[in-house]
């Protein structure tokens, strides 16, 4: 046999290798600019949240009343209060509490959304009951909640783990509480397509027990959805807590947070406009790249976009 022929009887080998689902999830993230855009401006807020403070090295209470209220300038990039607090500093510190209670809520609301979304689309017995609680709670008004709920047990909770710590639990729950539904939601809806599948109706013929068919078949099916929601529970978890603390029912006065400073510079708007700025601005290009962040990641998991 010559070398001829045994060159052509070996298997052709692929000219590209295969791409995993990752890089094919990351090359369809990458072709939303939005999305991509989004990502560097969060990437950012939360590096200059975390890092700024080793850099910029100004404490956020620190009170300088000869320097109060303050335009922007080289020794006070955001200016200052009516205190003299360095506003950057402040802004810095803010982000690092308002962060950490978007997170920390979008996990709590994630959690039980996702539970009651999995329960009530793969048992149909208590559907009725979960939906119906679900329906309960997007009829309820979330403001005037939230702000009885903040009044009942703010004193408690203060006492209890101090005020800061008091609070802020107190502020994740509520928020967490009030803002699973719609991820329940979606995740009944995603379930109810995939249980219905035949490698479903192969598991359990198999005998494999239900809580392992959830764990290994249905939750990796509607993970997509469940990231979704992660995003966008992060800016609405956002938003809620600079509500409440622009309202005054939020963190204490020396404890900053983004709706906390908005709320103390609303009376210094004429004086210092740049006080409601800073904040302000940093609400909205958290909230704006974590909504585009959400739109990219459902483009790039749409089972559609993965074929193509």
């Amino acid at each position: 046999m010559t070398d001829a022929t045994i060159a052509t009887a070996e298997p052709a080998k692929a000219a590209t290798p295969a791409r995993s689902a990752f890089a094919d999830i990351w090359h369809q993230f990458r072709a939303h600019k939005g999305g991509v855009a989004g990502l560097i401006v969060f990437v950012f807020i939360v590096a200059a949240v975390y890092l700024g403070p080793y850099i910029h090295r100004v404490a956020p209470n620190q009170i300088n009343i000869r320097d109060k209220n303050q335009w922007p300038s080289l020794a006070h990039p955001f200016g200052t209060d009516n205190l003299g607090k360095d506003m950057l500093a402040q802004v810095l510190a803010g982000g690092k509490t308002s962060l950490a209670v978007g997170f920390a809520a979008m996990l709590l609301a994630l959690f039980l959304g996702t539970l009651v979304g999995v329960v009530s689309g793969y048992f149909r017995r208590i559907d009725g009951p979960l939906m119906r609680l679900t329906d309960l709670f997007l009829a309820l008004p979330l403001l005037p909640l939230l702000l009885v709920i903040l009044m009942l047990f703010r004193d408690t909770l203060r006492s209890a783990f101090g005020p800061e710590t008091g609070i802020f639990i107190l502020i994740v729950f509520v928020i967490g509480v009030t803002s699973w539904m719609h991820t329940a939601r979606i995740v009944r809806g995603d379930v109810l397509a995939v249980k219905s599948q035949e490698f479903i109706l192969a598991a359990k013929s198999s005998g494999m027990r239900e809580y392992r068919i959830i764990l290994r078949h249905i939750l990796p099916n509607v993970l997509s959805s469940i990231m979704v929601s992660a995003t966008l529970g992060i800016a609405s978890a956002i938003i809620t807590e600079s509500s409440l603390s622009f309202l005054g029912l939020g963190f204490p006065s020396d404890y900053p947070t983004w709706g906390r400073l908005l709320f103390d510079g609303a009376n210094f708007l004429q004086l210092t406009p740049s006080r409601v700025l800073w904040p302000g601005l940093a609400i909205s290009a958290t909230v704006l790249s974590v909504n585009y962040i959400g739109d990219a990641i459902r483009d790039a998991l749409d089972p559609r976009s993965l074929r193509r």
